[in-house]
C-alpha cells in the first residue's frame, strides 16, 4: 500500500510541476524538485519522475538515496545503462549526460549534501549499499 501511495504522489507531483512550469510542486519542505526523464533499461520507454536535486558549483546533482532502501532506485539503474537524460527544472528542459561521482569528488559532494540535507546520513545508516551521487553534465 505504501508503494502505491508513493507512486500516486509522484505521478500527481510530476503533473503539477509540468502544467505549472515548476511553480507548483517544485519544492517539498526544504528540498527542490525537478523532473528526471530516463530511458527504461528493460523496456526502452521514457520514464519520468519528480526527484530532489541540488544545484551546486554550477551543476545539477542528485543523491541516489532511495530513502535508505537496500536496492538502488530504477531511475539510477536506468542511467547506468543509458546516461543520457532530460531534466526539467522550473519549466526549462535541459539535455544532460549523467555520471557517478567517485573518490575525492564523491567525498566532497557527500559532505556538502549531508550538511544541506542531514536525512541522507540516516539513509546511509539504514542500508548496506553505497549511496551514489549523480552529477549531470549539460549536453550542448
Amino acid at each position: 500500500m505504501k508503494d502505491i501511495l508513493i507512486k500516486w504522489f509522484m505521478d500527481v507531483n510530476s503533473f503539477l510541476i509540468r502544467i505549472s512550469r515548476g511553480r507548483v510542486g517544485s519544492r517539498l519542505g526544504s528540498q527542490t524538485i525537478l523532473l528526471l526523464e530516463t530511458t527504461g533499461r528493460k523496456t526502452g520507454q521514457l520514464r519520468e519522475i519528480p526527484i530532489a536535486y541540488f544545484f551546486h558549483d554550477g551543476q545539477y546533482l542528485i543523491v541516489a538515496s532511495n530513502w535508505g532502501r537496500e536496492k538502488h532506485a530504477d531511475w539510477y539503474l536506468n542511467l547506468l545503462k543509458n546516461p543520457r537524460a532530460t531534466l526539467t527544472v522550473n519549466g526549462k528542459t535541459i539535455q544532460v549526460t549523467a555520471r557517478d561521482t567517485q573518490g575525492n569528488e564523491y567525498a566532497r559532494l557527500w559532505d556538502w549534501a549531508t550538511k544541506e540535507h542531514p536525512p541522507y546520513l540516516n539513509y546511509q545508516r539504514m542500508t548496506s549499499r553505497h549511496i551514489p551521487i549523480v552529477v549531470f553534465d549539460e549536453v550542448e
